[in-house]
């Protein structure tokens, strides 16, 4: 007589599975940002930039927002607390040489005249990402998203 359903075996091996696959998927799938996060910290740093301009036309002297890539946090022109981001993002900085402090920090200068040394800071978690631009001639700071497959990062 043969018998049906499932041996003891057999189903603790299938909960071994999915036990498995519930703590390793999440890992490998999300990279643990959410997509509102990596918004929330684009827009973070689009607002340093800002205050940054604005500190330079206030004030009538050059301002600037320096960036740590490795640390990943930003400092804005009279107040020396740092703005942490998200550990988990990958940040990059496209900006003049002469303002390349080292490998990984960097800044975005302003003038008096609400100019800039211009440049680009992108905020990213693998292919999400924004790219948030700054004018060189205006000032004027922009985000928007990062293209797909972009290979600047």
């Amino acid at each position: 007589m043969r018998q049906r359903g499932f041996s003891l075996l057999e189903i603790i091996v299938v909960i071994t599975i999915i036990g498995l696959a519930y703590t390793l998927l999440p890992n490998m799938v999300f990279s643990g940002v959410s997509g509102a996060e990596l918004r929330s910290n684009a827009r973070a740093v689009a607002t340093g930039l800002r205050i940054a301009r604005d500190a330079a036309v206030n004030t009538k002297r050059e301002a600037a927002m320096s960036l740590n890539m490795e640390s990943r946090e930003f400092t804005l022109p009279n107040d020396t607390r740092p703005y942490k981001l998200n550990e988990k993002l990958e940040v990059k900085l496209y900006t003049s040489e002469a303002d390349l402090i080292s490998e990984k920090v960097g800044k975005i200068r302003f003038f008096p005249d609400g100019s800039s040394n211009g440049g680009r800071v992108t905020v990213g978690v693998g292919e999400r990402g924004f790219e948030i631009d700054v004018d060189w001639l205006t000032g004027h700071v922009t985000i928007r998203d990062k293209p797909a497959g972009d290979p600047r990062g």
